[in-house]
């Protein structure tokens, strides 16, 4: 057993974690990072699969995420546009399907118009709701209690708007069905998109990759820690007081000042704290719960779609598979679609055996794209609900009523405990922009702690405070 002695000791080596450690050791800090698995990403993670680029985690950086976008270019990491080019697919809760071009699913007049109705509606209140305090709008009590389902159906009585509205927040965000999840819930997710408008346009939302993957980030960051990362160590007991921390990984401890505990809220209680956490840390954490959604990666000889003037986009608000995308990476011959199953469509999935879910969830893409579809050379399920230091995808969200009553405490640190993850962000939550930004922030509070100085309270993480990476060798 190795014991060391350090300034701050990170939990997690995802994004938020990595960041936090980045930024502290430029402050002058020593750090050290323990991490459960034997790679570093948390949630981002990539693998070649018979040659094709697959991203199993997050990928995507749209243009708000200013934070991300800091980081990457003081890295030296570039960007590419996702493929875009061609007319969608839009398949409708009869069945029939529809090429189109343009922002709007072709669903009918009045149906667009309820749509854009509600997106107006969804866009005022979120130009009054502060993401990193949306418990502090006027009516936060009244929205976090009643379901997102049942809120848009108090606004129109279109069926068909209401679930292709919902669609954007529920299966493509959240992943959680609409009635668990509240009105104010919604509002978070809009809030820290810049608005309702940014998340239901795909070419926005989902704008451009990262040149070397998402998870390239995390190793370029980890490789400046250099031996200051230690992976698998789960960390599954920590001793504290307002003194310090010992944290206990596998083969190495850590004596530290202080702890960043850089996973998201679902596992914190895989952590046995000595003296236990607070009463009411304790009831906080179990208010927020991962969604659990199924990315299908589909990976073919060619991008057949594209010879058809087909994007690869494609919509559907009932089904399997709701959202479908070309995710082909830069310079790769082959053609890779990603398609993605939520909430309980993904538990209808699971229950199946694996060459039923194989051969229903291609029907799905083939009922888009035709059959062609149906002769996927590679075919990878990414399922972190599985995942032992996971546990769910995308990120955790509150239950009715619980971001009202407990959000005003979701970022208060313990004593020398503090928690830090992109489901505790404001803009950027539950993307790795907002993981970056809370390792920002998390890293100037500490270091302010530590140093008897006062944190700047408006600091939103979007640049370091603390230079460059050329700070580490000054």
């Amino acid at each position: 057993m190795r014991i060391l002695d350090r300034d701050v000791v990170i939990i997690g080596a995802g994004p938020s974690g990595l960041t936090a450690a980045y930024e502290l050791r430029k402050a002058g800090k020593s750090v050290a990072v323990l991490e459960a698995r034997d790679r570093v990403g948390g949630r981002t993670w990539s693998e070649d699969m018979d040659g094709a680029t697959i991203e199993i985690g997050g990928q995507w950086i749209s243009p708000d995420q200013t934070g991300l976008y800091s980081l990457i270019e003081e890295l030296g990491i570039e960007t590419y546009e996702r493929y875009k080019d061609g007319a969608s697919v839009y398949i409708s809760e009869a069945g029939q399907r529809t090429v189109y071009t343009g922002e709007d699913f072709p669903v009918g007049e009045s149906t667009v118009a309820e749509m854009n109705r509600l997106i107006a509606e969804m866009d005022r209140l979120t130009a009054q709701v502060d993401p990193d305090a949306p418990w502090e709008h006027p009516r936060a009590e009244e929205l976090d209690m009643i379901s997102f389902h049942h809120w848009l159906r108090t606004l129109s009585t279109d069926e068909a708007a209401c679930n292709n509205v919902g669609l954007f927040i529920a299966g493509g965000m959240l992943t959680k069905p609409a009635h668990t999840f509240s009105a104010l819930q919604a509002l978070l997710m809009s809030s820290s998109a810049g608005s309702f408008a940014n998340l239901v346009d795909e070419d926005f939302i989902l704008d451009r990759r990262i040149v070397g993957t998402m998870q390239g980030v995390s190793i370029a960051v980890a490789k400046v820690l250099g031996q200051d990362v230690f992976l698998n160590n789960p960390v599954l007991k920590l001793d504290w007081s307002e003194q310090g921390v010992r944290a206990h990984g596998t083969d190495v401890t850590v004596n530290a000042k202080k702890v960043i505990i850089a996973v998201p809220p679902n596992l914190y209680s895989r952590i046995s704290y000595n003296p236990p956490l607070p009463r009411r840390q304790h009831v906080t954490h179990q208010h927020q719960s991962m969604g659990l959604v199924i990315k299908v990666h589909a990976v073919y000889e060619t991008p057949f779609w594209r010879e058809d003037g087909l994007s690869g986009t494609c919509f559907r608000p009932t089904g399997i598979v709701q959202e479908i995308y070309d995710n082909t990476y830069l310079g790769e011959s082959t053609g890779t679609l990603v398609g993605f199953i939520s909430d309980t469509q993904a538990d209808a999935m699971f229950e199946l055996p694996e060459d039923e879910r194989k051969a229903a969830i291609l029907e799905g893409f083939a009922d888009f794209l035709g059959p062609q579809a149906l002769d996927a050379k590679v075919f990878y399920l990414s399922d972190f609900g599985s995942e032992e230091w996971t546990r769910g995808a995308y990120a955790t969200s509150y239950d009715l009523g619980g971001l009202f009553r407990f959000g005003p405490d979701q970022n208060k640190n313990v004593g020398p405990i503090y928690f830090s993850s992109s489901d505790l962000a404001g803009e950027g939550y539950q993307h790795v922009d907002g993981a970056v930004r809370m390792g920002r922030r998390t890293a100037v509070r500490i270091n302010s702690a530590i140093d008897g100085t006062d944190a700047e309270p408006a600091y939103d993480g979007v640049r370091s405070l603390f230079g460059t990476r050329d700070s580490l060798e000054a």
